[in-house]
């Protein structure tokens, strides 16, 4: 796939217009790979970003790259109604981009109740809270997934198709998608849901994720891990990609074409995580190591991708990179972070040195 805007384009454009100029926006999940690239987009755009923190995560994007210090943090859960009815009353939010999920299939597998709780509730908590302060609260973007349709013969998926996940982490997405279709069309609240393949980019540290998994692995000298058999199709979009579309629907909401609904976010090109594999093993010198393939996944969908026509045609929306270049800019931020790794360890060894704790 071609690169369909120029980046310097993409960001003259987007942040030219002062739309999110002192805009009050809380991000839950802000520590998460998105959250930290929508923070840092809406710090850019002069925004007064309110971020949700479940945990205080120095490693992640949002506090390595120092822009935690120019935001307003709220710690706490999805969970706590109280919580999230503080961060947006007290802190007089207008817009909510709701980001916050346990996002990991494998957990959501073994702890549903967790999944739940977090992916479920957390959503109507938060749209409670916004319906109750509608005269606050002027808009709100839902992040769902593909994972939310679940199982359909027929592909690309495409907006009008029935959400019925099967397993825990796609039912948890389904029923927040349906419930903030239900909160728009019960209460009229300006909501809409954008649904997205499988992000990556800098900042991912689950490493059971494909893309941060196997970069690490090459990094380490070792065999990349499948738990698949490699040949799952998948749709994989950069961080930043998403982090644009997510403002863009905000931006969008007053147009009856853009409140209540939901839009597919895809590159709309379809690779195997073999592909994928080989692909990062290209960029890294790495061809030689050669996947272990455990063939042992299970509750997971074998093939899943998404149309973004309705994206395209209503918002304008187009990704900027391609997969090659997406990776290049996520493997260069891997580099710094396992360079910084590395020399905080070193440190540490010196000061332990110095200060004679240090037992061989």
């Amino acid at each position: 796939m071609e690169t369909l805007l120029s980046l310097e384009d993409v960001a003259v454009s987007e942040m030219s217009n002062g739309f999110w100029t002192q805009r009050k926006v809380l991000v839950t999940g802000a520590t998460g790979i998105v959250g930290s690239w929508v923070v840092k987009e809406l710090v850019a755009r002069s925004a007064e970003v309110v971020a949700l923190v479940l945990d205080v995560d120095p490693r992640s994007e949002l506090y390595r790259s120092g822009v935690v210090n120019q935001v307003t943090v709220v710690n706490g859960r999805l969970e706590d109604f109280a919580t999230l009815e503080r961060a947006i009353v007290s802190n007089g939010v207008d817009t909510v981009i709701h980001l916050g999920a346990q996002a990991i299939v494998e957990v959501a597998r073994i702890a549903p109740l967790t999944t739940l709780e977090t992916n479920v509730r957390g959503t109507w908590n938060l749209l409670e809270i916004c319906r109750q302060q509608r005269d606050l609260v002027q808009c709100v973007v839902i992040a769902s997934s593909d994972k939310a349709y679940g199982e359909h013969a027929g592909l690309p998926y495409t907006e009008d198709m029935a959400l019925r996940g099967k397993y825990p982490y796609e039912v948890s997405k389904s029923c927040a998608d349906l419930i903030a279709q239900s909160y728009y069309a019960t209460y009229g609240l300006p909501i809409a849901v954008a649904r997205c393949g499988n992000i990556y980019g800098g900042g991912d540290l689950n490493w059971s994720r494909i893309v941060p998994g196997t970069i690490r692995s090459f990094h380490l000298g070792q065999r990349p891990v499948l738990r698949s058999d490699g040949r799952y199709i998948r749709d994989y979009v950069y961080v930043k990609d998403i982090s644009r579309a997510y403002l863009m629907v905000a931006e969008k909401m007053g147009s009856a074409r853009v409140a209540g609904e939901s839009f597919n976010f895809s590159p709309e090109t379809r690779v195997t995580v073999l592909e994928i594999v080989d692909k990062v093993g290209e960029l890294m010198g790495c061809l030689h190591l050669k996947p272990n393939i455990l063939n042992v996944a299970e509750g997971e969908i074998r093939n899943q991708y998404l149309s973004s026509g309705k994206a395209r045609e209503i918002l304008g929306w187009t990704p900027a990179y391609n997969l090659e270049q997406g990776l290049g800019e996520t493997l260069e931020w891997y580099k710094r972070f396992f360079s910084e790794q590395k020399a905080s360890a070193q440190n540490e060894d010196h000061r332990l040195v110095d200060s004679g704790q240090k037992m061989e």
